[in-house]
């Protein structure tokens, strides 16, 4: 159960509560539901309809998946879950649920271009293309990490045999939507399900970066097969509370990968609650998911919305200029706008340790379009925006050196704009030689501004010292 609302253009949740019922495993061959699992069920729901007593009825959507699908005896658990809460629980069709699962990563998760959309719930894996808010493919497999726990490690142990059974099993499932999905295409691809949030979580609890690949999928698999039972999994950053499920959602991913070709794959930012929630929300609908983000937090934080913006448009001038010598990744222009966007979020605690107050705030608070490394990468940009300078931790949304360069480009823009008019910024032309930057400024305005002159000489000292070498010229 997710409680939100609403404010100044992002949803804030109030409330996450959440308990493992895994319905679906209590279907049996003949798709009948348990007593036991419906009761598991209904004990949840008790729970759930406490909280729902002051919401208005309008304001609230129950719905059930994949497993309330295929029970045949659904309409029983159905007519007590109303009796409980109040309120009808909605049997949404599969392309129904990937379309809302489209949604909520379309509101959540950042890009441009066709995206490849899985998300591998207990009992159906949605698989989605689309680009924007508008989909091209929409389907719901029927298979899902409890079914396949129960259907290929019901002994709970872990073997070569079950392992590959398990991942032949899928790309059967797979197979006949895999001509059509290639035929299409896309251009990113991203995952939306708990079995993909555990195995980044893995990964980088491991060292690794938050990219998921093939390679590491197979590398994951080495790792469970050392155990011989479930029970016994110890895989370094795996939960308890996923690792019952962690090998048959893992058979699943591994299918997908080598049926659809894939060759990476991050995080989305929401799924099927996120969905839900946007479109009970109609004027949270915006093309540019990243713009939404942080034209939020620069409302929420009372920014000065004009200032950040000059100063983002001046390290997006400087970056261009020396992109064509320096070649950073793609990722690194839209991160270098977010950091200079939000560079003074820190100061609305207090302007002493802002830096400090910033990268706090970015790291803890949800920022719809960007990954958690994305998102860790700003705040450590933010932490050393002006004054101190010190390098950059392990990150991994951007190489060392793309990072470095884009913490000096967002330092000279800060200085550049410190007069917060742009009418009063100066000319400047910037050539990066490698590590070198060289930031021409003419004389008359440098011996017109000598706070800021002083400023970019004290830069330049400070980079210089860091071995990343600066120069202010003078020019006629």
């Amino acid at each position: 159960m997710w409680i939100v609302r609403e404010i100044a253009g992002s949803v804030q949740t109030l409330a996450k509560i959440k308990r493992k019922v895994r319905l679906a495993a209590g279907l049996n061959s003949q798709n009948e539901l348990s007593e036991e699992a419906m009761q598991r069920g209904w004990d949840c729901l008790s729970l759930f309809a406490e909280r729902l007593q002051d919401i208005p009825a309008d304001n609230i959507r129950i719905v059930g998946t994949a497993a309330l699908r295929t029970a045949v005896n659904s309409d029983a658990f159905l007519s007590k879950a109303r009796e409980i809460l109040g309120h009808s629980v909605e049997i949404i069709p599969g392309e129904e649920e990937a379309r809302i699962i489209s949604q909520g990563v379309a509101h959540t998760s950042g890009g441009c271009g066709k995206r490849l959309v899985v998300d591998i719930g207990g009992a159906s894996t949605e698989v989605i293309i689309g680009e924007g808010f508008d989909t091209s493919a929409l389907t719901s497999l029927k298979i899902g990490c409890v079914t396949w726990l129960e259907r290929y490690f019901k002994d709970r142990c872990l073997t070569e045999e079950n392992f590959n059974a398990a991942i032949n099993a899928a790309k059967s499932a797979i197979e006949p939507i895999i001509e059509d999905y290639l035929k299409l295409g896309w251009e990113t691809c991203v995952g939306a399900s708990g079995t993909v949030q555990a195995l980044q979580e893995i990964m980088l609890a491991q060292g690794m970066d938050e990219i998921i690949t093939l390679q590491k999928l197979k590398r994951m698999q080495r790792q469970a097969m050392q155990y011989e039972r479930l029970e016994d999994l110890d895989i370094e950053g795996l939960t308890l509370e996923r690792a019952l499920v962690f090998p048959s959602g893992l058979s699943i991913l591994i299918a997908i990968f080598e049926s659809l070709g894939i060759e990476s794959m991050t995080l989305a930012g929401g799924a099927l609650r996120e969905g839900m929630v946007y479109e009970m929300m109609t004027q949270m609908r915006h093309n540019d998911v990243r713009e939404r983000t942080l034209m939020s937090l620069q409302s929420r934080f009372l920014l000065d919305s004009q200032h950040a913006d000059n100063v983002a448009q001046t390290a997006l001038s400087l970056l261009d200029s020396c992109d064509q010598s320096w070649q950073l990744e793609p990722q690194a222009k839209y991160l270098l706008h977010a950091s200079a966007s939000l560079h003074e979020i820190g100061t609305t605690i207090e302007f002493k340790k802002s830096g400090e107050h910033a990268a706090y705030l970015i790291q803890n608070s949800d920022l719809p379009g960007y990954t958690r490394a994305q998102k860790h990468l700003i705040a450590e940009l933010l932490r050393r925006f002006r004054e101190q300078l010190t390098s950059l931790p392990e990150q991994h949304a951007l190489s060392a050196h793309s990072a470095t360069r884009l913490l000096r480009l967002l330092r000279l823009a800060v200085i550049l704009c410190h007069r917060r008019d742009h009418n009063h910024q100066p000319s400047f032309a910037i050539t990066a030689d490698d590590n070198t930057l060289t930031l021409s400024l003419s004389t008359s305005w440098l011996n017109a501004n000598p706070l800021t002159k002083a400023e970019l000489q004290q830069e330049a000292t400070r980079q210089t010292d860091m071995g990343w070498p600066l120069i202010i010229a003078e020019t006629d």
